[in-house]
């Protein structure tokens, strides 16, 4: 198994330089781009995302005319009608978009090699501290929502699962069908109008991680304060996530029932919870525990961005999001970057998790 590891772990640094090259490419096509952003805010007007080269598609001129005096040349941006193209020149410069995009992408690569992910275009701070600045608030999101999720499902689907077919059953089916349909925005926002002071009550905060006094308070009372504030965007985050998981438990708890060993076993005068533990946990377990890195990855990074936004928390979610619509770079790519790693990192503990629950499972004998 640890050959297996070995080759899993070494396999991580060219599937993150894949993704990091295909999302690369994207942008280089895509409209927009951190300059017309920084333009749009020294003219205090709005850019749109197809405001570079569209002058140009339609045979315009943008700051000359074609053909005219050299020191007039056409700029490539929209927003840059009137200004002085040294100035456009500079920042070009100060954004190394007068570099090739190929030596723009090595320097990257080579840079992210020794986790020196850049500077913010935009925020005059490095790309790594801005991630480890926004990071507890989405650990604390998406640790508790999938905890609470497994908490919650595997005992509700096990007991679904036992009791097929009765009116617990269905009952139970019902209920976590119908939160799965509710978007979890709309239930954030039914959440804050019911009990954070919208319209009825007013038992919780509406916004950030902890109070404003939390820094004059005893340990205790911080835990509290943070566990107060926490009940809202993951109650919000988790209440579409118990269906999937709980009809994956219960079918997979099912099909281990039925089969030959357990019925054999129970002809035996096994008791049912004695099977349960030692011999149908086990298998029906193994799908449930493969899908654990994908459930942590999403609730980590992409199911709390609303959740963030209603909420004012300033996690990772809301930094990807702002940097993509600003085209900050060097945040875009730097959160990939860890958002790739991470999810790759979780898979081969999902691996290893395989082998620990049963450890017939050997990826290892399997390769060769």
């Amino acid at each position: 198994m640890s050959a297996y590891v070995l080759r899993r772990l070494l396999l991580i640094p060219l599937t993150l330089f894949g993704i990091i090259l295909v999302n690369f490419v994207i942008v280089q096509f895509a409209p927009g781009g951190p300059i017309e952003q920084l333009l749009a805010e020294t003219q205090g007007s709005a850019v749109s995302a197809t405001a570079r080269f569209s002058g140009q598609a339609q045979g315009e001129t943008v700051g000359g005319t074609r053909g005219s005096d050299p020191t007039r040349q056409e700029s490539l941006y929209r927003g840059a009608r009137g200004l002085d193209p040294a100035y456009i020149a500079r920042l070009e410069a100060q954004f190394h978009f007068d570099r090739p995009p190929v030596e723009r992408f090595l320097t990257m690569i080579a840079d992210y090699a020794t986790f020196d992910l850049g500077e913010s275009f935009f925020r005059g701070q490095s790309v790594l501290d801005l991630i480890l600045e926004k990071l507890p608030v989405s650990i604390s999101l998406g640790l508790w929502s999938t905890l609470i999720i497994y908490g919650v499902s595997i005992p509700l689907g096990i007991w679904k699962a036992v009791r097929d077919g009765s009116r617990f059953d269905i009952l139970t089916s019902w209920a976590v069908v119908i939160g799965y349909a509710v978007p979890a925005f709309l239930f954030a926002v039914l959440l804050i109008v019911v009990f954070a002071g919208g319209r009825y009550l007013d038992w919780f905060p509406l916004q950030g991680l902890t109070s404003a006094n939390w820094e004059s308070l005893t340990w205790p009372q911080r835990i509290a304060d943070y566990l107060w504030h926490m009940v809202l965007p993951v109650s919000a985050m988790v209440i579409g996530g118990f269906a999937s998981l709980t009809l994956l438990t219960k079918n997979s708890f099912l099909e281990e029932i039925h089969k030959q060993y357990v019925v054999t076993a129970r002809a035996k005068g096994l008791s049912e919870g004695h099977l349960l533990r030692t011999h149908v946990f086990r298998n029906a377990m193994l799908l449930i525990i493969a899908g654990f890195p994908a459930v942590l990855v999403s609730m980590l990074f992409t199911g709390s961005v609303l959740i963030e936004v209603i909420f004012s928390l300033d996690g990772l979610g809301l930094l990807g999001f702002e940097s993509t619509m600003r085209r900050d770079y060097p945040v875009m790519f730097g959160t990939l970057y860890i958002f790739g790693l991470i999810g790759l990192l979780l898979a081969v503990a999902s691996d290893l998790t395989y082998h620990l629950v049963d450890p017939r499972i050997d990826f290892e004998r399997r390769d060769t």
